[in-house]
């Protein structure tokens, strides 16, 4: 657990969904996992009991419900690592990463690869899909080179993880780590990302991001805050 005296972020402790969900939308960016900004990250707000504890539920499972009943942004969006953004702030942070194109205009301009464009247009198509059904529509057979460019799409403001499917025993009990389902945040969220997204400068919408990072994280060094924007 991370406790810290004289903050917000040290009176947090993550004990049922409800807690989880109540960190999304107050604070609006929350990593996962614990990372290179201290006490920064569900991981680190949580009960060690609830922390991948057999037979019990904890964040993990809580993922999906979280970002169906909070209407947030999930994926790797932090130097590649998974986290939440709420509904509130992604459209800023998606228009700061996509420097203010559509991913066509992106790559027009030669500013996006031939392999990341077969893969968006894949989910363009189709969307929304699970992680193995949309990687069998690309053709792409290696997962690992899969999976870096679906990091990169949610890196640069184009995918978001809109869901955690599970397979079920005989008896209906859901088992193993889920299964990602994605969407394009146009598709996910509809007319409060696309009517948001462009109506401020990409500098505009970094500058907004990090005023109000300060303030959330007031011990963060300019470069962590720098490593959340990206």
């Amino acid at each position: 657990m991370c406790w810290r005296e004289n903050d917000r972020w040290g009176e947090f402790v993550i004990s049922s969904q409800e807690d989880l969900e109540r960190l999304v939308r107050e604070w609006g960016f929350v990593p996962l996992l614990k990372n290179w900004v201290p006490c920064f990250s569900v991981e680190e707000h949580t009960l060690p009991e609830l922390w991948f504890a057999d037979g019990v539920d904890g964040p993990w499972e809580w993922k999906g419900p979280s970002i169906q009943n909070t209407g947030c942004a999930y994926g790797k969006f932090f130097g590649g690592k998974a986290g939440f953004i709420s509904g509130e702030w992604y459209p800023d942070f998606a228009n700061y990463r996509r420097d203010g194109y559509d991913f066509d205009a992106r790559y027009d301009d030669g500013l996006a690869r031939n392999l990341d464009k077969r893969v968006y247009d894949a989910l363009l198509e189709h969307q929304p899909l699970l992680s193995k059904e949309w990687r069998k529509l690309t053709g792409i057979e290696k997962r690992g080179e899969f999976d870096a460019v679906v990091t990169r799409l949610q890196m640069q403001g184009y995918v978001v993880t809109v869901n955690f499917e599970y397979a079920t025993d005989k008896n209906g009990k859901p088992y193993g780590w889920g299964l990602a389902r994605y969407a394009t945040p146009e598709a996910a969220f509809g007319e409060a990302f696309t009517e948001k997204v462009y109506q401020r400068s990409p500098e505009e919408s970094r500058q907004k991001i990090e005023t109000y990072l300060r303030q959330l994280l007031p011990w963060a060094t300019a470069r962590q805050i720098k490593w959340i924007v990206g």
